[in-house]
Parts: structure tokens; sequence; C-alpha cells
């Protein structure tokens, strides 16, 4: 849809006031000229983009140095307008908001100069550079992101232009980075419309056909409702409440995740708890746990679908009461439930916050910087960040991932990636917490340190008194301890700084463990120079520190197992684990070997007389990467002493 000037005008009209529309109008003229006789590979006058960008600033409230810096934000690098210029004419203010938007765009652009791939160096840098350059400006000023994220929302819908290979590169960037971005910030208005506009190009046949079967079926979801939003109106009007009842629909993306996510589960379409969806809007935090009563009232809560997001706010500000209800004729429906005020910051987050860029703080403001700890955080954690890969992982996994909530015992809370364990918990309160890790508590039970944590539950961490230092094979990927990209940092950060001479130790260790393990006795030098390592020295010193993983030695001699024995398909293997005797013991080994899938053909057992215990087990595994799960996982068994594959009979 075409815009032109009075939208704007009239758009920023309801909220500033009239010298302040000045300065948006004097920027527009400049710009409009700056750019004559551009136009944009989607055929339009250049001057349609910023004043897009400048229009969705304006839906999102934002103050008239910004709107000003949406309309100026190309005119530096398309047009060659120097800042000086800008600085005389609109402000140090205008000048500084653009400078920011502008190194932005350059750094996107080297980025993109090349089609991204994950294995080529410098593209991975420029990509970090990039990302890191958006980081720091939005620590500094969050305007110059909101203009940002504006400007990508008006290059998505204009994203035809391009040619094929650089639409699905700019999708993918803007569904991996700035979709999770405005989450993270809590502008939901932009969210879910990158989100869309993303995977329309990333997956166009899956969009259709969403879009199809929510155009099918339309009439009947509105009308259904509306129904129920009519029932509950009449059923909450006795009551002094006042409010607003309405349906919410679910923009294609999200159902797209909940399809994934439910086929995986083995679930039906029909059974998404909130394809439909009603949101209550109030006054007052009182009136929205008497909604929420008066909605239970009503309809029957369907357990475990509650959510209580007032007392516990998102680290993005987010607040609203979630909860899941079985209505007529045996329809899931979603229920939010929220002031007003929370409403608007829902939708626009951080853009909602006027004194975001002032000295004063009112308790609000206080609560806004409060929630922002987390890029506060990461800046610091990057400081670690030595490789460029290693820093877009910490931002896709730490950042942008959907995130929990979880309680330490003092009943503070604590963000996580979904999918994080005790040991990324210990190690997001304090690195020498994790360091001193030894076991976890979650809702007072003992859990392995491999757990999965949920939303809601009190994790305790049980820390050694004196600092033995962290575990290497929690870095191992296959193992599952650690999840997060910032608890891996501070691992591989304390093995770093040990001594040479303790790394080299550590390495011996790691390779005579691992050596052990398979019962295989190859070289120290062959396989220094299978890796690619210069002395058998540098082999132990990377292994000892952290830097070389001890995954790939491990897959190493998978392969060299498979060779030399004739292991590697399904063949079977046998394991012989020493342990300190115990009740349940073997219970423990055998669920451990349950949860990964692998068969057990026998298990014999000894005693020497000692007060061990020898579980000999023959196994039947389907992938031979099971192997290198396992022996950390039989490690970590309360008693274990030894863990090791001894030859079965035929080899």
């Amino acid at each position: 849809m075409t815009v032109n000037f009075a939208d704007l005008q009239r758009k920023a009209g309801d909220y500033l006031l009239d010298s302040q529309i000045k300065l948006i109008d004097e920027a527009y003229r400049f710009a409009e000229k700056s750019h004559a006789g551009q136009f944009r590979d989607s055929g339009e006058p250049y001057i349609e983009h910023p004043l897009n960008t400048s229009l969705y600033l304006a839906n999102l409230m934002q103050d008239a140095p910004t709107l000003a810096a949406g309309l100026l934000h190309d005119v530096v690098e398309d047009c060659g307008v120097p800042l000086s210029l800008i600085e005389t004419k609109f402000g140090s203010e205008v000048k500084r908001l653009v400078d920011g938007v502008t190194n932005l765009s350059q750094m996107e652009l080297l980025s993109q100069t090349h089609e991204f791939e994950s294995n080529q160096p410098d593209q991975l840098i420029q990509r970090s550079e990039s990302i890191r350059k958006m980081l720091v400006a939005m620590a500094q000023d969050i305007r110059v992101v909101l203009i940002k994220l504006c400007d990508r929302l008006h290059n998505m819908r204009t994203l035809q232009g391009k040619n094929i290979d650089k639409r699905i590169m700019i999708a993918k960037e803007t569904l991996d980075i700035y979709a999770p971005l405005a989450h993270r910030l809590g502008i939901w208005d932009i969210k879910w419309q990158l989100e869309d506009l993303a995977f329309r190009h990333l997956d166009e046949t899956t969009y259709r056909m969403i879009s199809s079967n929510i155009a099918q079926r339309r009439a009947d979801r509105e009308k259904y409702l509306e129904e129920q939003c009519e029932l509950l109106k009449s059923h909450m009007a006795p009551f002094e409440i006042d409010f607003e009842v309405y349906g919410r629909p679910k923009n294609i993306y999200s159902i797209h995740k909940k399809m994934i996510k439910y086929e995986s589960q083995g679930k039906e379409y029909s059974e998404i708890m909130d394809l439909y969806a009603i949101r209550i809007l109030v006054d007052s935090i009182e009136d929205c746990y008497k909604s929420l009563g008066l909605v239970h009232q009503l309809w029957h809560p369907i357990n475990g679908q509650f959510d209580d997001y007032i007392a516990n706010p998102k680290d993005n500000m987010y607040q609203s009461l979630h909860t899941s209800v079985m209505c007529d004729r045996g329809v899931p429906l979603e229920v939010q439930v929220r002031t007003r005020e929370m409403h608007r910051i829902a939708e626009y987050g951080v853009a909602a916050h006027w004194d975001y860029k002032l000295g004063s703080r009112s308790g609000d403001d206080d609560r806004f910087a409060k929630k922002m700890t987390w890029l506060r955080q990461l800046l610091d954690w990057q400081q670690d960040v030595t490789g460029a890969e290693e820093f877009i992982e910490s931002i896709k996994t730490d950042i942008f991932r959907d995130q929990l909530y979880v309680y330490t015992p003092k009943g503070d809370i604590r963000e996580l990636p979904i999918g994080a364990t005790p040991v990324d918990f210990a190690y997001r309160i304090h690195s020498e917490l994790g360091n001193r890790c030894i076991g976890a508590r979650v809702n007072s039970q003992i859990v392995a340190l491999d757990t999965i944590l949920k939303n809601g539950d009190l994790v305790e961490i049980i820390s050694s008194r004196q600092s033995r230092g962290p575990s290497l094979d929690w870095l191992n990927p296959e193992t599952g301890f650690v999840k997060t990209a910032s608890a891996r940092q501070q691992i591989r950060l304390w093995y770093r700084r040990q001594e040479k001479g303790a790394q080299i130790e550590k390495g011996v260790e790691i390779i005579s463990t691992v050596k052990h393990r398979f019962g295989l006795t190859t070289n120290n030098s062959e396989i220094a120079k299978h890796f690619e390592f210069s002395t058998d020295e540098e082999l132990m010193i990377a292994l000892g520190n952290g830097s070389f993983s001890s995954s790939e030695l491990e897959k190493y001699f998978i392969i060299k197992s498979s060779s030399d024995t004739g292991f590697g398909a399904q063949v079977e293997f046998r394991l012989e684990v020493v342990a300190w005797d115990r009740i349940g013991l073997l219970s423990d080994i055998t669920t451990i070997l349950s949860r990964e899938k692998i068969n057990i053909s026998s298990v014999i057992t000894s005693e020497p007389g000692d007060g061990t215990a020898i579980i000999s087990l023959t196994l039947l595994a389907g992938d031979s990467s099971q192997m290198s799960r396992i022996f950390p996982r039989l490690d970590n068994v309360e008693g274990v002493i030894d863990v090791h594959r001894v030859e079965t009979p035929q080899e």
C-alpha cells in the first residue's frame, strides 16, 4: 500500500506537539531531495522506504528525533550526505541516531556481499561483527535498533524485488536475528510480522497451506470465538470490572511451530491449545486475578496449562495471565488476561518506555533498566568470546532461543533458554558456582546434571568446598550437560587459564581415558598427525584447555574401532562397569541405557569381595555414536569407578 507524507504527519500529530512535527517536516523535505531520482529494486521511488520506516516508528509512538532519523537513515550511505551536515541541520541527537543506523547498515552489507555459508571464516567474522555492533548500539541507545527493526520490516515487505538467493538469505537472517530481537525487546507487533514475512519466502508451500487452512475455516472460527466472547462477557457483566474481551488471531509462523511441536509428540493439528484464543483487558492487577477466577468458573481449566507472568514477568517486561480451558464442544481455548498498560507494553515492548533515553528514572524506568540486564550480560560475556562462530552460537542459543523461567532457593527468578540444564543454571548464577558444581536439586529432588529444566522449577546447586574445576565432559555436546554458549565459554575459559603443565596433564588423562574406554592403544603421534597438530604436546594442551573437544577424539576412535574390530554397524559389543556395590546400582545403569534406546542382550554381575561390583553388559546399538554419549553418562552414576569396552568373543 502506497503511503504519503500526510499519513506520517497525521500519525505523529496524534501524540507529538506542533513544534516537534516541524523537525519531521524538515527531515522529510531533506530526505526527499537527497533521494531524488533513486529507485528501489522493487521499482518504487526510494523515498517510499524511509517514509515507511518512519511511519512504522510513529506506530510505536516514537519521539521526533527518532522519526527524523528514520527519514534520514539512508542519506549518508546512499546519497553521500556528510554527517556534519545532518548535525548542522537537525542537531546532534538526530546525527547520532543516523550514524548508528548507518554503521549497522554498512556491516550488514558486508555480511551480505556473498551468500552466507557457515564454513566460510571471513563471512562468519563479518556476520559476527555486524551482530556485535548492533548489540553495542542497542546498549548505547535502544532507538538505533528500533529504527533498524522498522527498516527491516519495510525491506521484508518489498523483498520481491530481490533475486531468489538474496531473498532467502535476507529472510533467513530476519528469522534468525531480527524477529527474535524484536521478541527480546518485547515488540510483538513487529515480531509477528517479521516472522510471517520471512517464513513466506523460506517455505512458501507450507506458508500457503497454513494460510489456506486458516482462510477456509475463518468464518467458522470467527463465529465460534464471537460466541465464546459473548458468553464470557455475559458471565463477567454482573461483577464490578471494567473489561474488554475479544478474539486473538495467531500468526502463521507461530501455528507452523506449534504444528511441528505437536507432530513430534504424536498429536494432531486440532489439539493445538491456543489455536483459538481470547484476550481480556482490565484496569488493575486485582481485576486480572478476578477475571481469571471467573474464566475458570465458566470453563474447565486444562491441567498444566497455566502461567502467571504478572507475578513472574518475562525479561522483555511482558506481563499477563495465561490459561487454557476446555469450552463448548470440547474445543481447547487459550485465555490471556492483562491490564491495558500491560497490553501496551506487550505490543510495543521497550518502545513503550518514553524515558529510556533520558537521565531521569521513574519506578517504571528502573524496572525497564533491570529487565535489560540480559543485554549487559551478553556484552560482558562477549569479552571472553574469541571466535566469530562461537559468538554467533552464543547469540542464537542464549539470547534468541525461547526462554524459560526458574527460581533460585532465595526465590529470585532466572531466565534460561529452553533446554537448559542445572549446569547452565549454575553458570548463569556465577562462573565460580558453575566451576564448583557437583550436583543439583530440582524441586527438592536430587537430579542428574543433564536434566532439562522446566518452567517454574526451583533449582539448587550442590557445590564442592574446593574449586576442582568443571568437567571437560560437559563440553561434549553428545552428553547434554551444557546447552548454553555462555556456560561452555566459561568452562573453556577455566581450562585456558590453567598452567601449561596442568593442561598437558589433563590432556594426557583425557586421551588415556578415551583409549581405555574403547580398548585401543593407538600411538599419540598418529592421533596428533590425524588432527594436524605439530606435536603430541600441542594435542595434549588443546585437549587439556578445552580448545579441542574430546568428542572429536571419541569420533576418531569410533571410526578406528569400526575399521580395526568391525564395530560400527549394529554388532554386539560389551561394556564392563566397575562400581562400589549398592542397592539400585544396576537399575540406574540400565535406565541410562534405556534412555539412549540401547538394547541389552545380557547382563552378568560379579563381586570380587572388596565391596565393588563388576557388571558386564552385552549391548546392541543402532548408532556407533551412542558409545560416546553413554560413557560420560555412566561415569556420572553414583559409585561408578570405571567404564570401558571389552572385546566380544567373535573379536
